[in-house]
């Protein structure tokens, strides 16, 4: 870029004004246990993220499938069922048009939530008006780094601690980095856990964005499975602690205080606030800021604290400005490794209101929209709350922070109508102006 186009000096090209990108609606199949006795044994991982798409359309019938400018899909191990190209193969197995293109993504966990961010920048731009962003993980077919050749460079040049490379060994070196997160800590932060979402299942807060799936089993028939598989209702800190420490003799991170192994998939639908309004769509939040940081691979579960910082700085906000955390339950310590920093307490209201992956689980590249999913549920029932963040850590040492504004509040500072859809722009503008 010339000196002249940088200061604006000598140009006649008016600047490019960034769009409001709102999200529109979102939803995900139950989560299962990874393996042969989950519920997702002999599943597709592609059809599962085939019955979002087709969901999306059916819970918006005002969204015409030929508007739709992207597919975005997100997985972490992309081979087989989860390989060939798959935002491509989705979209045409959900039967959407063959004009609408697709891509694949890969950014570990926060895979769906880079399928959100990527696409929600290409809308802000201008290049796409409505986009379909998600993720899925079917780590019962592809087991957390099946088929990975790490480069041998990392070990023989030391470029990263060799507990880089395996995800429980990360959580262990946090708890080694902060003492004052003990075991007891995080048992007792996962048995708050399950039981908050054992409460929202019971409040019927989780059950509005599940997908059905129905699912044949050799010998059992078909299924029809409508909630998640992995949670314990009544799990006691007695339970955890008979629990081995599989990741170091003697340590901290077990199987209760940690998320699980799992198959689902999510899907969102995104727009530009114009065409939101255009479509008589619903703005369900609107999308203020997000960052990503990287941080030491061995100790990954940090990561969601800087990339916090940069995502607030950026937005001009402060973290007394966020009034909701749907934060990722990668581990237990890695959540209360953010709390920590921000100095907020293990039993803050305002953080993980439904519980989270350790209890619901986590199936990698998908939960980003489940956190997205929560977060709208929560600003829907608690429209004192302006500003609310998901965040997660990132394997081989990133964090991931997206920051949304709530259009329930008062002071929302975007297009939207009292019945939660969005106003037309133009009629807002002059009905200010007058």
């Amino acid at each position: 870029m010339s000196q002249a186009r940088h200061s604006g000096e000598h140009s006649s090209e008016s600047p490019r004004t960034v769009r409001d990108v709102v999200f529109v609606d979102g939803v995900r199949t139950p989560f299962g246990r990874a393996g042969e006795k989950g519920i997702y044994a002999g599943t597709r991982a592609d059809d599962l993220m085939v019955k979002c798409i087709r969901e999306l359309l059916r819970r918006n019938p005002t969204l015409p499938a030929a508007r739709i400018d992207e597919v975005a899909v997100a997985a972490t191990t992309q081979t087989g069922d989860q390989g060939l190209t798959l935002g491509r193969t989705a979209a045409l197995l959900a039967g959407l048009p063959r004009t609408v293109p697709g891509f694949a993504i890969d950014r570990m966990c926060a895979g769906a939530m880079t399928a959100v961010t990527t696409t929600a920048s290409g809308i802000g731009f201008g290049a796409y008006d409505v986009v379909i962003a998600g993720g899925v993980e079917h780590m019962g077919n592809h087991p957390m780094g099946s088929g990975a050749d790490p480069n041998p460079r990392f070990m023989s040049e030391r470029l990263v601690d060799p507990a880089a490379l395996n995800m429980g060994n990360t959580a262990e070196n946090l708890h080694d980095r902060f003492p004052a997160i003990t075991k007891a800590r995080t048992d007792a932060y996962a048995v708050a856990s399950q039981d908050k979402l054992e409460a929202a299942y019971a409040k019927g807060q989780i059950q509005p964005d599940l997908v059905p799936v129905a699912t044949l089993k050799p010998g059992e028939g078909w299924t029809v499975n409508s909630v998640d598989e992995p949670p314990r209702p009544g799990t006691t800190l007695e339970d955890l602690a008979a629990l081995r420490t599989p990741f170091r003799a003697h340590g901290r991170v077990t199987a209760g205080n940690a998320a699980g192994l799992n198959d689902g998939a999510t899907a969102a639908v995104l727009a530009s606030s114009e065409a939101a309004a255009e479509l008589g769509l619903p703005v369900k939040m609107r999308l203020v800021s997000y960052a990503y940081a990287g941080v030491e691979p061995e100790v990954m579960g940090i990561g969601p604290v800087p990339a916090t910082e940069k995502a607030l700085k950026n937005a001009g906000l402060s973290i007394e400005d966020i009034g909701l955390f749907e934060i990722n339950e990668a581990f237990a310590v890695q959540v209360l490794s953010f709390l920590d920093h921000f100095g907020i307490s293990d039993d803050d209201p305002r953080v993980n209101r439904y519980g989270g992956a350790i209890a619901v689980g986590h199936p990698l590249a998908s939960s980003g929209v489940r956190l997205m999913n929560q977060l709208a549920r929560q600003f829907e029932e608690d429209p004192s709350v302006r500003y609310g963040i998901t965040t997660m850590c990132i394997g081989l040492g990133m964090g991931a922070t997206v920051i949304w504004e709530n259009p329930h509040h008062s002071k929302y500072s975007g297009a939207v109508a009292a019945d939660g859809h969005a106003a037309d722009t133009a009629a807002t503008t002059e009905g200010a102006a007058a």
